[in-house]
């Protein structure tokens, strides 16, 4: 499974930007189904979006389309997620994940990374 690590977190005011980043350990990056998912206090982990290997097809959940972007260069084994327009529902966890299938199941990604905190003030 291929490590992951998540960047880019942190506070910002509600209708701000972040950009979330997530460095893979692997080569074999470009072979992977990527995604982001979140999670915020006593919720559970839900799906935000997903991009195939080639990076042309994403799928965005309701909530976020039309708001974030999510892209990826397989040359620096990176996937991003731009967040514009922050609203404070978009606080939580914010998770990457590496899998073999074009899903917005959790159970369909294998490999996660170990979050980074995303919080929008009001």
């Amino acid at each position: 499974q291929v490590q992951l690590v998540e960047s880019g977190g942190g506070l910002v005011q509600a209708g701000g930007s972040l950009r979330l980043s997530c460095a893979a350990s692997e080569r074999t990056f470009n072979n992977y189904v990527m995604a982001w998912f979140r999670q915020a206090p006593g919720k559970e982990r839900d799906f935000v979006a997903a991009i195939k290997w080639s990076g042309t097809v994403t799928y965005y959940s309701n909530s976020v389309k039309g708001r974030f972007t999510i892209s990826r260069d397989n040359a620096k084994n990176t996937m991003y997620l731009q967040m514009n327009s922050l609203k404070p529902e978009d606080t939580a966890v914010y998770y990457c994940a590496g899998g073999t299938r074009y899903s917005v199941k959790r159970e369909d990604f294998g490999s996660w990374g170990q979050g980074t905190q995303v919080t929008v003030s009001s």
